[in-house]
């Protein structure tokens, strides 16, 4: 799996004129899936972003998490994140997961991401939506779980 993670002042999520989450202070994850993931993956995932220690602490230093802040999570998923743009000009995606296969896993992880006690506000799986959020800091990291970066 593969995700973008901001720290976010704020975020929200439109399906068309429809609002289908809103949010204060957290992190907004995009995530793809890859064909490759497995529920693994989805462990790792979900631990790393509960746990990734970017907000600050009484000293201004990046030392707390999610859990501990009471943060919300925003996850969206954005099967893009796996377009390969090494050749031409036109992005393959044929490492994404088709959405059968993606649904399912991206479910699972708004269920572990839950069990961690952290809130989270979700797009709509294979609608057209626009996020509109103000990243904080800015604080933008790249997570894999193949560790590819």
């Amino acid at each position: 799996m593969r995700a973008v993670a901001q720290r976010v002042s704020s975020c929200s999520i439109r399906v068309g004129e429809e609002t289908v989450g809103e949010m204060g202070p957290g992190l907004l994850a995009l995530v793809g899936v890859a064909q490759s993931d497995t529920p693994a993956d989805v462990e790792q995932l979900a631990s790393k972003l509960a746990h990734l220690r970017v907000f600050a602490d009484e000293e201004g230093r990046m030392n707390h998490s999610l859990i501990e802040t009471g943060g919300t999570l925003g996850l969206v998923s954005q099967f893009t994140l796996l377009g390969d743009c090494r050749k031409g000009r036109r992005p393959s995606y044929v490492e994404a997961a088709a959405p059968e296969e993606a649904e399912p896993l991206l479910e699972l992880l708004l269920a572990k991401v839950r069990d961690l006690g952290v809130p989270v506000i979700t797009g709509r799986f294979r609608a057209m939506m626009s996020v509109d959020l103000v990243n904080e800091g800015p604080v933008t990291l790249l997570l894999d779980t193949r560790k590819v970066f």
